[in-house]
């Protein structure tokens, strides 16, 4: 008998930058201090003796890693997300669908505790304190975070 299973796997996003000025009471021109959003989290296959079969798969056809979070004022970097490790059984091919195209093998998990990435996580957007220069002192750009990558995959 061959188990099969079809899901979604989404890597997480990653967060926005921050635009924020510095104001404390004797500092007149504190100038940009907004910092740098969080790094998505992966998501990784790994290989568990323990299980038997990919019937947990039909009952949840969606898997979905953390997305970092925005970055905040005083230079302080947006948190990133977790990462998600999702566990199969030994044996367990894992292909990747491409439309109009077929299928991709991309990994085959024979040992135990065997670790595949299978999606990576979107980088942090810069926030304003990273744009300032001589030229231009008060920055009101920022960068958004990258999204993360998603992708249907078949497992076997």
């Amino acid at each position: 008998m061959i188990d099969t299973a079809v899901i979604k796997v989404k890597a997480g996003n990653g967060g926005d930058g921050h635009v924020s000025f510095r104001r404390e009471k004797f500092i007149a021109k504190g100038g940009p201090d907004g910092g740098d959003g969080g790094r998505g989290g992966d998501v990784y296959f790994i290989a568990d003796e323990n299980l038997s079969t990919l019937i947990d798969f039909h009952s949840r056809p969606r898997y979905e890693a953390q997305s970092g979070e925005v970055g905040g004022k005083k230079k302080m970097s947006g948190a990133n997300g977790n990462d998600l490790i999702v566990r199969v059984p030994l044996g367990t091919l894992i292909y990747e669908k491409r439309e109009g195209l077929e299928d991709l093998l991309v990994a085959d998990l024979i040992t135990h505790e065997e670790k595949f990435l299978i999606a990576k996580g979107g980088r942090g957007g810069k926030g304003n304190v990273n744009f300032k220069s001589s030229t231009n002192q008060a920055p009101i750009q920022y960068t958004p975070g990258i999204l993360g990558e998603e992708k249907v995959i078949r497992l076997e």
